[in-house]
């Protein structure tokens, strides 16, 4: 069987909607409200679609303008990739390589440093040159073994306080505060407008919306530093005792303080016995907030924001480094969109990196420079499971140096 491969057309698009519903096992059936929604914030330019030969749509694949924070707070112009589907009568017949060649040939012509996807299953896009560079965990707190204060309250104890709020004074403060994290952590992925609205209830909802509670959290001088989106259910035993869950939805901590604070309004609520974190990075301070860190169960670890490399030079000149040396990088890449050798000159004032023919410190594939950059695995470790060559002695102990970053990569969201 054959299928034509191209962008889709207005008129095509609720066939491309019902083969997307049923690549995620949603109902096929499609209310008009959802291809319009869908269609008002598509880039048709963007939006290819599989064809068989009686022009049913048999895959789908999307992407869209994206910005991805770098090591430092830099921005990365990004290719996000979404909405991939191969229908069950037409796998394995390259339907996908071909929609991913199109695509980031298209991305790496406009000048995107990466593309990034949140990948279903694990084992499809390293052979696209995409590698994970953040991890997120989930913990289920059990505030009964915790040990906290059973009189405690949620007010911080440093001076700031925490407001209840609403959907709209999230959508006014929560941009800001989000701008501010990208700034600490990479990773971190932009949101747009419709994220804003999409996250506090406005706009079309695909499932069915049950509205947060919110609190902010301001520091001692008033200004808003973080906020936390949860919801709660209602569970009591035949003894009247309640068993309930909240169940953070979004947190959004620019300062530790703040990260403090939610943290423990969460644990003081009235009637809550269990708080479920959502995602967070692996090295959210949670756990060890608690003075029995093991009443915090790990229930989720798992990849999250993977990357490919589309500009080598991009990519390494955009982080910042911790001190000052120079690797060179034998980059192999079978789709030739970013291989080659180039030397990396980086220091805390800044990083320049150029092709070179000098022989290489480290050799190693797209997908592992991808998870390299971003600051959250270790050359050293990446050696010795084959997947880096390090051809100088001690190449890898100084990329890890250079590279390693005190706080994880993190990507909250799932787009």
């Amino acid at each position: 069987m054959s299928a034509d491969v191209r962008t889709v057309t207005e008129s095509e698009f609720p066939g491309w909607i019902r083969a997307l519903q049923t690549g995620f096992l949603r109902p096929p059936h499609i209310p008009d409200e959802l291809v319009a929604d869908r269609l008002a914030h598509a880039d048709l330019a963007r939006t290819q679609g599989a064809f068989d030969d009686r022009g049913r749509i048999v895959a789908t694949f999307r992407s869209f303008r994206q910005e991805v924070s770098a090591v430092g707070g830099g921005g990365l112009a990004a290719d996000a990739i979404t909405q991939v589907t191969v229908a069950p009568t037409h796998r394995r017949q390259g339907l996908l390589s071909r929609m991913m060649a199109v695509d980031l040939a298209a991305a790496k012509e406009r000048g995107d440093a990466v593309a990034t996807l949140i990948a279903a299953e694990y084992p499809i896009y390293g052979r696209f040159g995409f590698g994970p560079a953040s991890w997120s965990t989930v913990w289920s707190v059990d505030l009964r073994r915790t040990g906290l204060d059973p009189r405690r309250t949620g007010r911080p104890e440093d001076g700031g306080r925490i407001d209840l709020g609403d959907g709209a004074e999230i959508r006014a403060i929560g941009p800001d505060v989000h701008r501010r994290l990208a700034g600490l952590r990479a990773g971190i992925t932009d949101r747009s407008p419709r994220m804003w609205e999409q996250g506090t209830g406005l706009g079309y909802q695909l499932d069915p919306w049950k509205e947060p509670f919110y609190a902010v959290y301001r520091s001692e001088s008033g200004e808003v530093e973080g906020y936390v989106a949860y919801t709660a259910d209602d569970r009591w035993d035949d003894t009247k005792q309640p068993g309930n869950t909240a169940s953070v939805r979004d947190m959004v901590a620019a300062t530790p303080a703040a990260e403090r604070a939610l943290w423990h309004y969460l644990c003081s609520l009235d009637w809550i016995t269990t708080v479920r974190s959502g995602y967070r990075a692996p090295d959210d301070p949670l756990p060890l907030l608690l003075p029995d860190p093991r009443a915090a169960r790990t229930v989720t670890h798992v990849d999250m924001l993977w990357v490919r490399v589309l500009d080598v030079a991009k990519v390494l000149e955009t982080r910042t480094y911790p001190l000052a040396d120079s690797l060179v990088l034998d980059v192999r890449d079978k789709d030739g969109l970013a291989g080659g050798r180039y030397r990396l000159d980086a220091s805390p004032r800044g990083a320049t990196c150029v092709r070179t023919t000098d022989s290489a410190d480290l050799a190693l594939d797209v997908a592992d420079l991808g998870t390299l950059a971003f600051g959250d695995e270790s050359a050293v470790r990446l050696a010795r499971l084959g997947r880096v060559d390090e051809l100088k002695a001690g190449a890898g102990t100084r990329a890890d140096l250079l590279f390693r970053t005190s706080l994880r990569a993190f990507s909250p969201d799932i787009f």
